[in-house]
């Protein structure tokens, strides 16, 4: 599956984005999608899943939402309340195998490009 990650940009603290991830090449929904950040001189970092259930990053949990439109083929990310430390480059993933809480990036197989988050404080 190919992924393609959009939305990111500069926004105030306290701010709103809205994340996407268009996939195309395979059945979409038979995926869990993850996005994961990686700010500069550190790790790659989840930050939220989707699978049968939701899965958040307790820095995120209750700033951010993860859902999916797979009529779309489409993952979002809404992103609230943003804060300096959110400021990083994106990354969408798909795992294939659709159950649990899985975190670790090693899990997915494939990866978008990225799309970089900047909040000006």
């Amino acid at each position: 599956v190919q992924l393609q990650a959009f939305g990111g940009g500069l926004v105030q603290a306290g701010g709103s984005l809205r994340l996407s991830c268009a996939a195309s090449g395979r059945t979409f929904s038979n995926y869990a999608m993850g996005w994961f950040r990686q700010a500069p001189g550190k790790e790659r970092e989840f930050v939220a899943r989707i699978s049968w259930s939701t899965y958040y990053a307790d820095s995120v949990k209750g700033r951010f939402t993860i859902s999916r439109d797979n009529a779309k083929n489409t993952v979002y990310l809404q992103m609230n309340r943003l804060k300096a430390e959110d400021m990083a480059v994106y990354y969408c993933a798909a795992d294939n195998l659709r159950a649990g809480d899985r975190r670790d990036p090693s899990a997915y197989a494939y990866w978008g490009q990225g799309t970089q988050v900047t909040v000006s404080s």
